[in-house]
């Protein structure tokens, strides 16, 4: 999916950070183990039945260790050709120690992910009882720092989930008839995300909107909607695991004059904050754009969570949305171009998202939906 000069540019930001980590001259190996930065810096990435790990030194070959059975796919998918497998009889981190000391690190200073999910305190500690001679050097958050800034190849690959979550919201839309169910809208997108070449059919929070903002985060389950209600449809297209997200609102019939009221005024603050998402500008104001702005016109009774996060690679991982880089009036961090965000916007019952990427002279939408309410009476 990418070129090797791409890689090469991730690899020279990853030893980048090799050699200025620590204040012993930076650490000669990194320990890759984070299902998102193994497809980051591999070019392949696999779920954590066992656990396994990318190993690149500041010098000399890369090479992965995994199971055996996982050892095929991995050769056919990434750029390093070094590939151990081990039997699943065998202990995982055992495995991985071994490639450690056989490829001659076994007294080195191994940097790790902290912060990686899939480093769990059980694991740590039989990885310094196996190797009892290395110095591990945390370098906490590194999993997702180095994949905050996309490349044009990168961010190629968005604009293409970007679509499929265009032509999905707008069949939705066209079936928006009396009756709908919400899992017949899910059904539809998930047809659109297959036929066009998404990862998955996962879909996204499909639900009836009701009150303020709670159902944001509503569980899934069978409800028809009926003349007036709204559909709150959240689509989450992957490819290349890359995920793109947008929200709209789908009103079966036409919208009263409330709703039209209250979309236009959130897509008037959001377009601001588009806008204003320049590099250099500080996360925290292009935030209270949205944030004092919808207190201020009466939309929420309070505004207590975020309104963007990153955007990039998903993995098999427990999480579901990357909070490594947020909107929040605590967010006291600049914004660098090429960095790209789930932008959204809740309230009465409505909700309004994009995908977008930081550009030289503001944020660019790589979801076009029209933002208006979507209604097939439209």
């Amino acid at each position: 999916m990418f070129s090797r000069a791409d890689y090469d540019r991730r690899i020279a930001l990853a030893r980048n950070a090799m050699a200025s980590s620590g204040p012993e001259g930076g650490v000669d190996l990194l320990l890759v183990d984070s299902g998102e930065l193994l497809a980051w810096l591999t070019g392949y990435t696999v779920s954590e039945t066992m656990y396994r790990a990318a190993f690149l030194p500041r010098e000399g070959g890369a090479w992965f260790t995994l199971r055996a059975l996982d050892e095929a796919p991995c050769r056919e998918k990434s750029w390093i050709t070094d590939v151990t497998g081990f039997a699943d009889t065998d202990e995982a981190q055992a495995a991985v120690a071994r490639s450690i000391l056989d490829h001659g690190f076994g007294k080195a200073r191994i940097g790790l992910d902290t912060n990686s999910y899939s480093l769990s305190a059980a694991t740590f500690m039989r990885l310094t009882q196996l190797l009892p001679e290395a110095t591990f050097v945390p370098m906490s958050g590194l999993s997702d720092s180095l994949r905050w800034v996309k490349s044009a190849e990168e961010i190629a690959v968005l604009a293409q989930a970007s679509a499929i979550a265009d032509k999905a919201m707008a069949e939705i839309a066209r079936n928006a008839k009396p009756g709908i169910t919400t899992r017949d809208a899910a059904a539809i997108a998930s047809g659109v995300f297959l036929r066009e070449g998404a990862d998955t059919g996962e879909v996204g929070p499909i639900v009836k909107a009701s009150g303020s903002h709670e159902f944001l985060h509503g569980a899934f389950k069978t409800e028809a909607i009926e003349e007036g209600d709204v559909l709150h449809v959240e689509l989450i297209p992957r490819v290349g695991n890359y995920g793109a997200r947008m929200m709209r609102p789908i009103v079966v019939g036409r919208p009263s004059a409330e709703l039209a009221a209250t979309a236009e005024k959130l897509v008037e603050l959001q377009d601001h904050q588009i806008a204003a998402m320049k590099p250099g500008a500080i996360a925290s104001d292009v935030d209270a754009i949205m944030r004092q702005g919808a207190l201020d016109a009466g939309l929420r009774p309070v505004y207590d969570n975020v309104t963007a996060y990153t955007l990039g690679l998903y993995t098999r991982t427990p999480r579901t949305s990357d909070f490594s880089g947020t909107f929040l009036p605590t967010s006291n961090w600049a914004l660098e171009e090429g960095m790209v965000f789930h932008l959204y916007a809740t309230a009465k019952g409505l909700g309004f998202s994009e995908t977008v990427v930081v550009g030289e002279n503001g944020g660019i939408r790589l979801t076009t939906t029209p933002r208006i309410i979507l209604s097939a009476a439209l």
